[in-house]
């Protein structure tokens, strides 16, 4: 099997290093982004209305974890996006230990944790990834483990010089 010359710049299983943490680029969430994504999808009180937010335990709009989740996501891609994935299997230890507030600046880490060849077909590794999304107070407000199925190089197919 041969990659196209465009995949075959991005990692592989076998370029994953335990410990190498990676960081995204800096996002601030706005309000309305956090009253839209709410409003739409987790429409709790103290996520979707400004006025009712300001008697719950936050005293203001935070965002849903899923919102906080899909801007982990968004963030990521940009560490995580040249990796050949096949697919993701699970999450576990999820956690929002601390909420996202409007006007919160935030940024993804990634730190693959173990990797194992997968079991059931050799041209795959199984790669177990700490994730997390921090505001800029260093604060974690989002975190999981993956675990995640991921491509070997194809043989034959040489490292990039950018690895």
């Amino acid at each position: 099997m041969t990659a196209p010359a465009a995949a075959a710049a991005g990692r592989y299983y076998e370029d994953l290093v335990i410990g190498d943490v990676r960081e995204s680029s800096a996002r601030k969430v706005e309000l309305e982004e956090l009253l839209e994504f709410a409003r739409r999808y987790d429409p709790q009180y103290f996520h979707a209305d400004p006025v009712a937010a300001k008697e719950s335990i936050f005293g203001e709009v935070i965002a849903s974890g899923i919102h906080s989740a899909a801007l982990w996501r968004t963030l990521d891609h940009e560490i995580s996006g040249d990796i050949h994935w096949i697919c993701g299997v699970a999450w576990e230890d999820v956690r929002w230990p601390n909420p996202v507030r409007p006007g919160d600046t935030l940024r993804a880490r990634a730190e693959p944790l173990s990797k194992r060849v997968s079991g059931k077909d050799p041209n795959r590794g199984i790669v177990d990834l700490r994730y997390s999304l921090l505001n800029q107070r260093d604060e974690i407000v989002f975190t999981c483990r993956s675990i995640n199925l991921v491509a070997m190089r194809p043989q034959g197919l040489a490292h990039s010089k950018n690895e």
